[in-house]
């Protein structure tokens, strides 16, 4: 199932910041519908291009590559475009519009929000209008990753009732939480980095199968 189809009774899953084999493989045994790929050179989950190509084309197309940059350059996106198999963009910087559309060229792209009190989500939404989807994440220092959640009531009802279908919810997600988030925002897909890792940039596969059923078992009860 495509991670930008959206089906209320079933919500996507993106985990973020893969970065093993082991990590690939479990994701696939899980059933979920992307995964993130890091090329952010500050974050501990940030990949090099031999990994990248290696680990976007292990599960041969069974899983969505989620290619993640900040104010990348031309010369890391055209390397990344060389190395990596792409499915999908996200843009987690302060790309304008039109230079997220220059490095998605056909591809879908999704644009970050940093959201807080000064966030202005009308603004944001107009500006970004021909994103696939836009993810809902809290400021914290560097890009994402920093286990924060950011204060959902900042997002109000009668938006997320009319654009849930193009919300991916982030930022701080993790077990113990991701029920009450579904339960909010009922968005497109969830995207957890942090919540499922052992350490910072390690993954848990435990982890990442009990936030799963965790969603799935939510799915369930909201039909």
């Amino acid at each position: 199932m495509s991670l930008l189809k959206y089906d209320s009774r079933h919500t996507g899953i993106k985990i973020c910041g893969l970065s093993t084999e082991v990590d690939i493989k479990t994701a696939l045994d899980l059933g979920i519908e992307a995964i993130g790929l890091v090329f952010y050179p500050p974050s501990p989950r940030c990949l090099n291009m031999l990994q990248a190509s290696k680990l976007s084309r292990l599960h041969d197309g069974n899983l969505q590559n989620v290619v993640l940059v900040v104010d990348a350059d031309d010369a890391l996106t055209q390397s990344i475009k060389s190395h990596c198999k792409i499915d999908i963009w996200q843009f987690h910087g302060n790309e304008t519009p039109e230079r997220c559309s220059e490095i998605a060229g056909d591809l879908p792209w999704l644009k970050a929000a940093r959201v807080d009190e000064k966030f202005q989500l009308d603004e944001f939404c107009l500006q970004y209008r021909d994103a696939s989807a836009w993810i809902l994440d809290a400021v914290v220092e560097g890009y994402g990753g920093g286990g924060k959640t950011f204060n959902w009531d900042l997002i109000p009802q009668s938006w997320i009732k009319e654009n849930a279908h193009r919300v991916v919810l982030s930022g701080g997600l993790k077990i113990s939480n991701v029920v009450e988030a579904i339960t909010h925002f009922r968005p497109l897909a969830v995207d957890v980095s942090s919540g499922v890792e052992i350490s910072k940039g390690k993954k848990d596969p435990e982890l990442m199968k009990q936030f799963v059923m965790q969603v799935r078992e939510i799915d369930q009860s909201l039909i």
